[in-house]
């Protein structure tokens, strides 16, 4: 009966990733239609206005829901923040101007901050640690076709009509939610009076965890640099390399995370297969530094998709990226950094774009575009060598 319970936790995390997926991409997709509809010229800056303000709602939802996440428990977090992002989502549907679609899309972002973290914590604390590395690539691999559902619900369905149904859907998944129970470690933690409890500043109360911390947020880079610029700017990319078919955004966003599905589901058992969870991410580093070749040398629309797709591909390592961070802290910070750090990680798209923004007041669009890479892919192997390996960990500990 316990084994039947947690298969439910997995599929109900599942699920609730594709949900999350579904509407924190959605933005990206219908960008163009959206805003012209509101009236805007300038669908670039307003655009990077609003997915910032998106990211910045991530980022600080990331601390919010971490700390209540090892305070109150992965379940209760998951809750709140699935009601707080799909009420958002019905709302976006009425915005009439930019304003509006800011700042909702700002507590979007807040809400849509909690799922993952929380749903590969307890994941993660559910299953035997042998089988670990599977069951949250298989979590994200389902969970991430929420983006290929979100671009056919896009070419079906009015702009406006796109958000209510991630809102229903997370009001759905809210429902099934009710049937998960929670995690034994944590409840085994939440026991003992005397253990400090989701505490954001103990990530940083020795250098040695602060650093830890610092470089599983630093490993995850590559994701949003690729998503929050090549993908959903690809648009402006192909019209700067002079390509004769112009390149819709959303299709880009089909491909690539089709691709990183299928390799989140891949990372997982070559992890396993290694018995590493460092050596599998050097292995999809590699692939992504080829896709980024293939991406700034296009010359063919069809091109640029297949780069789009490889891109996708080489970033699928989220899942065993988020893993890792739940594995490097223990019980009593462990939902706190397992949110935090994905969180970290898409509010960096901010100073990932102002990098670029930077470099292209210096350049062209292709030259800013090919230095930050390199810059983003340099500090990410600097941040992966200094971190532990946490393959097949026990995860019964907690920080001093």
């Amino acid at each position: 009966m316990r084994n039947v319970l947690k298969l439910a936790a997995l599929w109900v995390a599942a699920l609730g990733y594709f949900v999350d997926i579904y509407d924190l991409l959605l933005f990206s997709i219908i960008r163009v239609p959206s805003l012209e509809s509101l009236g805007l010229v300038n669908v670039f800056e307003s655009g990077l206005l609003i997915l910032n303000m998106q990211m910045l709602g991530l980022l600080l939802g990331g601390i919010l829901w971490g700390t209540l996440g090892d305070k109150l428990g992965r379940t209760r977090v998951l809750f709140m923040s699935i009601l707080l992002y799909s009420l958002a989502n019905i709302a976006n549907g009425f915005v009439v101007n930019a304003e509006q679609y800011t700042w909702i899309r700002f507590i979007a972002g807040i809400g849509l901050a909690g799922e993952l973290g929380a749903g590969i914590t307890l994941v993660a604390e559910l299953l035997p640690k042998e089988r670990r590395g599977i069951g949250t690539s298989l979590v994200a691999g389902i969970g991430l076709t929420g983006a290929v559902f979100a671009f056919f619900i896009a070419q079906s369905f009015d702009w406006r009509t796109c958000y209510f149904i991630g809102g229903g859907l997370g009001l759905v998944l809210l429902m099934l939610r009710l049937s998960v129970f929670e995690s034994g470690l944590f409840q085994e933690m939440s026991s003992k009076p005397n253990v400090p409890k989701g505490n954001f500043f103990q990530l940083f109360a020795t250098k040695e965890r602060a650093m830890r911390y610092l470089r599983s947020i630093l490993i995850g880079l590559p994701t949003w640099f690729v998503i929050g610029i090549l993908v959903s700017f690809s648009k402006e990319f192909g019209a700067h390399m002079d390509l004769s078919e112009a390149i819709d955004p959303g299709k880009g966003i089909l491909f690539s995370y089709a691709a990183i599905a299928l390799g989140d589901v891949c990372i997982g058992f070559l992890s396993q297969y290694l018995k590493s969870r460092k050596k599998a991410l050097y292995v999809f580093y590699a692939i992504t530094m080829v896709g980024m070749v293939l991406f700034f040398t296009a010359s063919s629309a069809a091109w640029l998709y297949f780069a789009c797709g490889v891109l996708g591909f080489g970033t699928g390592f989220w899942a065993i990226f988020v893993t890792i961070g739940a594995e490097n802290f223990g019980t009593n910070l462990r939902a706190t950094a397992a949110t935090t750090i994905p969180n970290m990680v898409r509010g960096s798209l901010n100073g990932i774009s102002a990098l670029f923004l930077f470099l292209l007041a210096q350049t062209d669009y292709l030259v800013a575009g090919i230095i930050t890479a390199c810059i983003v892919m340099a500090i990410t192997f600097w941040a992966v060598r200094g971190l532990p390996e946490t393959f097949g960990k026990d995860l019964d500990y907690l920080e001093e």
